[in-house]
């Protein structure tokens, strides 16, 4: 079972990457939002790293929803999510295994380009690390989130805005978390480490929740 959960995440990886979806517009995206956001709020070097935090996640949770309606749809287009339905596979593996292999083309390179992207909000050291940290624990959580809604969609036959309405309202959480746990580095007095570990169980949770409602998904649209 685990060289079958390597091989999906490291195939649907592969083909994120490749098809276009992945790590590359994700990123383009990233820097798009990053950087239009200072001509709006403008040159005031301090409002912008006190917000920086903010700008970061918010452009992380809107890539991590690029690709996200052919998760699934692509398997259930071309006949794969049969096979595999009928190689005695359990969908929640399948499931978990699309989601890592989604995040590893989309929310790692997110996490990496962060503090880079970061020097252009004026974020100090401490402030970028605790930000990077922050993704790195919570961005699997909008992915296994954007999972179910992903299978979802799939099972419906439909994709495209429908995923972000299901989305963005249990996303919420998981921004207000890991935005608290930057900031506090950046403002005080407020600790960083309940807000950090609350975001890491959110993202354990996920898993969970991901794996048996996005099999159950997934089962009820191959009925």
């Amino acid at each position: 079972m685990i060289g079958a959960f390597l091989a999906l995440a490291g195939q649907t990886a592969r083909l994120q990457l490749r098809g276009g979806g992945g790590a590359l517009t994700g990123l383009v995206f990233f820097l798009a939002v990053v950087t239009i956001v200072p001509f709006a709020v403008g040159p005031d070097l301090k409002l912008l790293a006190r917000i920086g935090p903010a700008i970061l996640w918010i452009g992380a949770l809107l890539a991590t929803l690029l690709g996200l309606d052919r998760l699934f749809q692509d398997d259930r287009d071309d006949g794969a999510l049969d096979l595999l339905f009928l190689s005695g596979q359990p969908m929640e593996v399948v499931v978990l295994a699309r989601s890592v292999g989604h995040w590893l083309a989309t929310g790692l390179p997110l996490t990496i380009a962060a503090p880079v992207l970061g020097l252009i909000l004026g974020l100090e050291p401490p402030a970028l690390g605790a930000t990077a940290l922050t993704l790195l624990a919570g961005t699997p959580a909008l992915t296994f989130v954007g999972a179910v809604g992903a299978a979802l969609a799939a099972a419906l036959g439909r994709g495209g805005i429908l995923i972000a309405v299901l989305v963005l309202p249990f996303s919420i959480p998981v921004l207000i978390f890991g935005v608290s746990a930057a900031a506090a580095v950046i403002v005080g007095p407020a600790p960083f480490l309940p807000p950090f570990l609350i975001l890491v169980a959110l993202s354990l949770a996920s898993a969970v929740v991901a794996a048996v409602a996005g099999a159950a998904a997934l089962r009820a649209g191959l009925d």
